[in-house]
């Protein structure tokens, strides 16, 4: 079997020589080049196919978001393992999306660093222990996000009507005169509907409506 192939990306002279450094000293490894910006990563993704590209988040010229974008387009055959700084759920979601292979922080350990580089060639997503617990984390709040969406289609027509009016501002009686129902009525109304969505304060029933779009931000 041939060694893998890298390509390091990033700006810091000092960061690419010493991940060489401690890459050189692995057998199945081998480090073709080194790029300092994006736009160089492309063009020798292009000139040499490694196996894996090192990634950098931020570059000059063209952000290792970008760059991963584009070599996942072109090169789909050419993995990207992200090595980064930055922790932000979002920030590696988009990189996920993006079509990165793996997301490693350099705070890692080498040893981490390597089997990442092996998972990834083997064809595996691999994510730094402290990065799969945040992944884990926004799954689950996008994924309660979503089943209260869903929920929002077990709500009565006029169910929904309240809905709209209670993040309006209008109050219980003043629902009910708008409605024309009474006070009561308006209240179980209020009950139901947010026991049915599983929402609990005005604070998180507002936020859903402003997703779901029953109302906007400059309402």
């Amino acid at each position: 079997m041939h060694p893998i192939k890298i390509l390091l990306a990033d700006d810091h002279t000092i960061v690419r020589k010493g991940i060489r450094s401690l890459l050189d000293g692995e057998a199945d490894i081998e480090v073709v080049d080194e790029a300092e910006n994006g736009r160089e990563v492309l063009e020798k993704v292009e000139k040499l196919l490694p196996d894996i590209v090192l990634m950098d988040s931020t570059m000059p010229v063209l952000n290792g978001l970008e760059a991963t974008r584009q070599i996942a387009k072109r090169f789909p055959q050419v993995k990207v393992l992200v090595l980064t700084m930055h922790t932000n759920e979002e920030y590696i979601l988009q990189f996920l999306q993006a079509g990165a292979a793996g997301y490693l922080v350099k705070q890692s350990a080498p040893q981490e660093l390597v089997s990442a580089i092996q998972a990834v060639y083997r064809g595996d997503i691999f994510l730094s222990p402290a990065i799969s617990r945040t992944i884990v984390e926004e799954y689950i709040r996008q994924a309660k996000i979503s089943d209260k969406e869903d929920r929002y289609d077990q709500l009565t027509d006029r169910e929904r009507e309240v809905l709209q009016l209670i993040v309006e501002g209008f109050s219980n009686r003043e629902i009910a005169e708008r409605l024309n129902i009474s006070l009561k009525t308006a209240g179980v109304h209020r009950i139901n509907l947010m026991h049915k969505l599983n929402i609990h304060n005005l604070t998180e029933l507002t936020k859903f409506a402003i997703r779901k779009g029953i109302i906007s931000l400059e309402s």
